[in-house]
C-alpha cells in the first residue's frame, strides 16, 4: 500500500498568494486609502500577492489614522486601528 501512494508533500494552494502585514508596517504607507495596490507601491508586500492580512504587532505612529480597504484584519489589529481613529472597509 505504501508503494502505491504518491511521494509528494503538502503544498497549500492559498499560502503563496497571501501575506501577513504587521501593524507597524502600515506607518510606511503614505496613501490616504490603504488597499493592496498601496501596500505593493510601498513595497510591503510583493507584486504577485493577491491578498493581505494585518496582524497586531507593533504600534501605529502618533496621529496615523489608517483607512484600510479590501484588506483582512485580525481582532486585535481591528481594535488598535479603530481606537486610533482609523476605518476598515471590507
Amino acid at each position: 500500500m505504501a508503494r502505491r501512494l504518491p511521494k509528494r508533500g503538502f503544498k497549500s494552494l492559498t499560502g503563496a498568494d497571501t501575506r501577513e502585514v504587521r501593524l507597524d508596517e502600515l506607518n510606511k504607507v503614505e496613501a490616504e486609502v490603504m488597499d493592496l495596490a498601496a501596500l505593493k507601491a510601498a513595497q510591503i508586500v510583493p507584486n504577485f500577492v493577491s491578498a493581505a492580512k494585518v496582524f497586531l504587532s507593533g504600534k501605529l505612529a502618533d496621529g496615523k489614522k489608517p483607512h484600510l480597504k479590501g484588506i483582512r484584519v485580525t481582532k486585535g489589529a481591528r481594535l488598535a486601528i479603530e481606537s486610533a481613529g482609523g476605518k476598515i472597509e471590507e
